[in-house]
């Protein structure tokens, strides 16, 4: 195993190689990711809105234009009890009624919370067919489009999260950037490299294929609730 990975990376280093060559470059691999860092670090953005002062308003403000709830919260110990407060006050049709699910999972961050104590069956693991309600954290959140931003990582299982049908995300107030250049240079900024997966999500899944009408929850949570820590 190890000599095939040995002869599959000089494999690659000669097909490169031979492309940057035919190109008219030379250098390692090294010196051409040094080159393009150095490119991508002097380029200047291009025209770009103007933002106001407060983010975490504009954010709120653009999160609830995408459909999605958002309320503030002071204190992490309040989660519990707004996460009920929110399920108890869905108004559903009879037919999505299994919906106003008081269990499901959240992050392990959120592990040692009194989920019992307001009510809530919470277990922390990834989302299996059944979850009806994921509770969970953001990388960070985007002001411009009411954006949140979520990365892979091996206490983060981010795609299975976004998988049951209410999605409750909790976001610090001081990781709300400006745009979404501000959230991928956090991202390089705090990561030895890009993790595996990025997810931006903005407000609850839709789409509008079938006859142009737009239909929630089409691949993924039908509604969002955001709280701002």
């Amino acid at each position: 195993m190890t000599q095939f990975i040995a002869d599959n990376k000089t494999s690659r280093d000669a097909i490169l190689g031979r492309v940057r060559k035919a190109l008219g470059r030379n250098g390692s691999d090294a010196e051409a990711r040094a080159r393009a860092d150095a490119y991508i670090a002097a380029h200047a953005h291009g025209p770009r809105p103007t933002m106001p002062t407060d983010l975490v308003e504009h954010f709120m403000s653009r999160a609830a234009d995408m459909a999605s709830t958002v309320e503030r919260i002071a204190s992490l110990d309040e989660v519990p009890a707004r996460v009920a407060r929110y399920i108890e006050g869905l108004r559903l049709p009879a037919a999505l009624v299994s919906q106003r699910a008081m269990s499901g999972v959240c992050w392990p961050e959120f592990a040692t919370l009194d989920w019992a104590g307001a009510g809530l069956a919470i277990e922390a693991r990834p989302t299996v067919g059944d979850d009806k309600l994921a509770i969970t954290g953001a990388y960070c959140a985007i002001a411009e489009t009411g954006t949140l931003v979520f990365t892979s990582g091996a206490d983060t299982p981010t795609a299975s999260a976004l998988l049951p049908a209410t999605h409750v995300a909790v976001v610090r107030a001081d990781r709300v950037v400006s745009g979404m250049e501000e959230a991928f240079a956090l991202v390089r900024a705090e990561r030895q490299g890009m993790p595996r997966a990025v997810n931006l999500v903005s407000g609850p899944s839709r789409t509008g294929d079938i006859e142009q009408t737009i239909v929630l929850g089409a691949h993924g949570p039908y509604r969002v609730h955001i709280l701002v820590l």
